[in-house]
């Protein structure tokens, strides 16, 4: 078969959210089907400027056809309109106007699938969020497929929204909390509906003890430790550094747990988005390669997970694959689900939580081991790869089959 993967952003340095996942999806059915990605010339989220050459690109195995965005927006422009739009009465136009100013706005990405779209046995569009999305499931509902990555959020109360979970054949869900949230505030009118996620490797296990209770330079993560000069415990943290993402509070906490007394340092890796405080507890690690960023949640004393809106979060999943524990935010509905399910984390409601849970998995070698064993557990019994693609392949069958 022929499949196509419509996407705000694709390449191998987008480590995280929606596009991550995408990627990782569209990699492993390309094994199997014919798979191309349609998607823009940005790499920035920030901007949506097009830097990525126009044209078509291979990569990792994935044929990838990418289009020039018409604007680049004006983040500070935007704020304000979202602050007007998310508090005030207004009308569809407006609602249209703010898509447009979110971006990313590419019309000629539209113009191609509304041209080739009958070409391809099935349309898989990543997050609801993003005007490609939008108006892309209005080409041929009948055959799309869409992994919504939702949470409950401002822009999800807009009325364009209605539409887009009610047009598709078939709807992807990262995790039950997921599907309750948007079954219950949406018409649902999808033929094939699967709580799939994403799958999750297993690397070669290497138990504990993990090496940094002590000494620190030997045993698992003994590579990153070196690297980056980690003699003591650590939490980590990797994604976006963003204020939206929970990392201004999740600083504030670790800030706090160091002032009474704590001994671990704070890493963080990823894309910097905000400025990071001068203090020796706290490191930038910078944008890691797949290989780099494995063996940093392997060297993990901790794995923080302090975002408030999870769809599935990646993050946690990947650690708990290594058999790391993790310390979530208790206001994500899916990360506490991830945490009660696997038993393999704790969560935190407010600063002291965050403190004492974290006081605790750093000084408790056996319960971070056990954490680390049901962490393991967890991602083989739910998100192997035979799994997930099963279920991809179940609902591609049924909307070819109604078709």
């Amino acid at each position: 078969m022929k499949l196509a993967f419509i996407v705000q952003r694709y390449g191998t340095e987008i480590l995280g959210g929606s596009e991550y996942h995408c990627r990782l999806i569209a990699e492993r059915l390309a094994q199997r089907h014919h798979v191309e990605v349609l998607t823009t010339c940005a790499r920035d989220y920030i901007t949506w400027a097009n830097e990525y050459p126009e044209g078509t690109d291979r990569v990792r195995g994935v044929t990838v056809r990418r289009f020039p965005n018409a604007r680049t927006r004006d983040l500070d422009s935007f704020n304000r309109f979202s602050d007007w739009i998310f508090s005030n009465p207004h009308e569809v136009g407006d609602e249209m106007e703010w898509l447009q100013q979110q971006g990313p706005w590419c019309p000629p990405l539209l113009e191609y699938l509304q041209a080739r779209h009958t070409s391809y046995d099935a349309l898989i569009f990543f997050t609801y969020l993003y005007a490609p999305t939008v108006f892309g499931l209005n080409v041929a509902p009948g055959r799309s497929i869409l992994v919504p990555t939702a949470h409950d959020e401002p822009a999800i109360s807009l009325s364009i929204y209605r539409d887009v979970f009610a047009l598709p054949a078939a709807i992807a869900y990262n995790t039950a909390a997921e599907r309750r949230f948007l079954t219950t505030r949406f018409a649902i009118r999808a033929i094939a509906e699967e709580t799939v996620g994403c799958g999750v490797d297993l690397p070669q296990h290497r138990g504990y003890p993990r090496g940094p209770s002590t000494s620190g330079l030997s045993g698992r993560g003994a590579t990153f430790r070196r690297r980056h000069r980690l003699y003591r415990p650590f939490v980590l943290y990797g994604g976006r550094i963003d204020p939206g993402k929970g990392c201004e509070e999740l600083i504030e906490y670790f800030n706090t747990y160091v002032s009474e007394g704590g001994e671990a340092s704070l890493v963080l890796m990823g894309v910097k988005l905000m400025p990071l405080p001068e203090d020796p507890a706290i490191k930038f690690a910078g944008l890691l390669s797949e290989v780099e960023r494995a063996q940093a949640l392997e060297a993990a004393t901790v794995v923080a997970v302090p975002s408030p809106y999870e769809s599935l979060s990646l993050l946690a999943l990947e650690a708990f694959s290594v058999g790391t524990p993790v310390l979530a935010n208790a206001r994500s509905e899916v990360l506490v689900d991830h945490c009660v399910a696997s038993n393999a984390g704790l969560y935190y409601a407010d600063r002291y939580e965050f403190v004492e849970a974290l006081d605790l998995l750093v000084r408790d070698e056996p319960l971070r081991a056990a954490m680390g064993r049901n962490g393991r557990d967890y991602v083989r019994q739910h998100y192997r790869w035979d799994v997930i693609l099963a279920k991809y392949e179940r609902m591609i069958a049924k909307i070819r089959a109604a078709s």
